[in-house]
């Protein structure tokens, strides 16, 4: 994609400027009366470059879109309100389409062509990993949004995350389940070809278990199957009081359905890739009162998160969903570690990151620990009426 395409539009009057072509000199125009001199256009280096990875078309596009919405208002308010030290920032985005191979394309394709000072992304585990590696030997950070496999940041200490991770996001549901639930026999449903769903999978089942309860058999799929019926008619054989399938959205809904059909009355439990409005438009009426993890509520009062909230459906239409919330918080935390930073690239801006402490978030208050992840509270959803419902907040 051209780079003027993706560019906010604070940043776009400094990269047109960049992009003129050199022409050949024109005959010296007749002498005309005297002008008011103007001040020069700003050139490429007054602006500071973010590179943006995510899924924007393929199966997990609501991801990417949402992610690709909070990462340009925060781009927005920062523009608006004097950019990074008097120069302005912009985003060049590319869409993986929900592909690793893509996704590490694009890394090196901001790295190598594009020059940006940070790397935004990626949503899944699996295409987060694809890139690290690239970032990580490019000496270029790269902050993911929502990755949870702990994995990802093990790449490296140029690989940073805002969100919390799958040791974590396992055990909260898994403590909810045993303990407010009551669930004492539980079965697993996992997507087999995801780093994500096999990391919720290991800690849910090793934790559940450690609390004192049962999982009574765990199925498999693969992401972008359409009949769940042989692992679902297994798994309603061993009777099971709730289902945990840490998968995402698109899968979910199906295999709701189709549980649904067979006459399976366990509880669905689930993590943060179902967050989706798609979620309810495929599992329909299946997925109420199903319960999943997650990073916020739009029913948190805290004051950022409200005004978070405001703004955001002042500049898109609607409310956002956590993916926009913490790619609000991504792009946000790189740029205040570019304040903070001596120069807003390389091992400074890696060093200044790794520092960031107490950092007021949309989704939660952030501080980084030694191994560059969030430590942050989790919140447990509910699904009512086609929409979701805080229950409860489960701390660290």
């Amino acid at each position: 994609m051209r780079l003027r395409a993706l560019l906010t539009l604070h940043a776009c009057v400094a990269v047109l400027a960049c992009e003129k072509k050199v022409e050949s000199p024109a005959p010296a125009p007749a002498p005309a009366a005297p002008q008011a001199p103007t001040a020069a256009a700003p050139s490429a280096k007054d602006v500071i470059l973010l590179g943006e990875i995510g899924s924007l078309t393929g199966a997990q596009a609501t991801f990417g879109v949402s992610t690709k919405q909070g990462v340009e208002m925060a781009v927005s308010e920062a523009n608006a309100s004097g950019g990074i030290k008097g120069r302005k920032v912009a985003v060049q985005v590319y869409d993986d389409q929900g592909k690793p191979e893509e996704a590490a394309n694009a890394a090196t394709r901001l790295i190598a062509q594009d020059h940006v000072a940070v790397i935004l992304g990626e949503v899944a585990s699996t295409n987060s990993l694809a890139m690290a590696p690239k970032a990580q030997s490019a000496h270029v950070p790269m902050i993911s949004p929502s990755s949870t496999n702990p994995k990802v940041t093990e790449v490296g200490d140029y690989i940073f995350r805002v969100c919390f991770i799958d040791p974590f996001q396992g055990f909260v549901m898994a403590k909810f389940a045993h303990e407010n639930l009551k669930v004492s026999k539980a079965a697993v449903l996992k997507d087999q070809k995801s780093d994500y769903s096999q990391g919720l999978t290991d800690v849910f089942t090793r934790k559940f278990t450690e609390m004192g309860g049962t999982i009574v058999g765990v199925e498999a799929y693969a992401q972008g199957d359409t009949d769940f019926r042989a692992q679902l008619t297994a798994i309603k054989k061993a009777k099971p009081d709730a289902i945990y399938i840490p998968g995402y959205y698109t899968d979910v809904g199906i295999i709701a359905r189709q549980a649904s059909e067979l006459g399976l009355k366990a509880t669905l439990l689930g993590g943060d890739g179902w967050e989706s409005d798609k979620l309810f438009e495929l599992g329909g009426k299946a997925v109420e009162g199903s319960y999943y993890t997650n990073h916020y509520s739009p029913e948190d009062p805290a004051p950022q998160v409200q005004q978070f909230i405001a703004s955001y459906k002042k500049m898109f239409g609607a409310v956002p969903d956590s993916l926009a919330a913490l790619g609000y918080d991504a792009a946000r935390v790189a740029m205040d570690g570019m304040k903070r930073a001596s120069e807003p690239t390389g091992a400074s801006l890696r060093d200044a990151l790794a520092q960031t402490k107490d950092f007021p978030g949309a989704a939660g208050t952030i501080s980084l620990d030694g191994a560059r992840n969030a430590v942050k509270p989790a919140v447990v959803l509910q699904v009512q009426g086609g929409k979701t419902k805080f229950v409860t907040t489960i701390s660290p």
